[in-house]
């Protein structure tokens, strides 16, 4: 017979130390973006979501970009790309969360770091989408081009920092979620 520690259906999903956890990350995201702003597209935000995603799941993953977004914005300007930004974040955790994390403890950290590079290619192709429509662009090839060099710039800032930090944030979230 189980105790009654092991099945309590009253037990909060997002207890104090996940929340702490979360906002950690948002910190780190938000002084990530800032300290980072001088370089286009190069902030280690889209892997630091990546990395949480694929060690702690899809809901943590949605949770810090949408908080990280909000407040980054609030310093570095809000508008409807506040939407489209969040949105794009929104498609990466999806895929990460459920082409990625399957594969996260068996394949080679090289698939991950490459797809941290692709992740900065899909939010880019993501965000010019959604723009094109918010902002009534008529030629979204045109548009998507231009935006081209920069979404080369957030793939190759995203696999650098995916490989400085996963082999940090993994365990260090990994043994979070065991004390849980």
């Amino acid at each position: 017979m189980e105790s009654d520690r092991n099945v309590r259906p009253d037990k909060p999903k997002f207890g104090v130390r996940r929340i702490a956890l979360l906002s950690i990350l948002t910190a780190l995201c938000y002084v990530g973006r800032i300290v980072f702003q001088f370089i286009p597209n190069v902030q280690p935000v889209t892997a630091v979501l990546i990395i949480l995603t694929l060690t702690m799941g899809m809901a943590d993953g949605f949770i810090v970009a949408i908080l990280s977004i909000i407040l980054t914005n609030f310093m570095l300007g809000m508008g409807p790309w506040t939407i489209a930004q969040i949105a794009s974040f929104g498609v990466l955790i999806v895929v990460t969360g459920l082409l990625m994390k399957p594969f996260y403890q068996k394949a080679h950290k090289a698939y991950f770091v490459v797809f941290s590079f692709l992740g900065g290619i899909l939010y880019g192709f993501i965000i010019s989408l959604l723009t094109v429509k918010m902002m009534g662009i008529n030629t979204f090839w045109a548009y998507y081009a231009v935006g081209i060099p920069f979404d080369l710039m957030h793939g190759l800032g995203n696999a650098g920092f995916y490989l400085i930090l996963e082999p940090i944030l993994a365990p260090l979230l990994a043994a979070q979620l065991k004390k849980g």
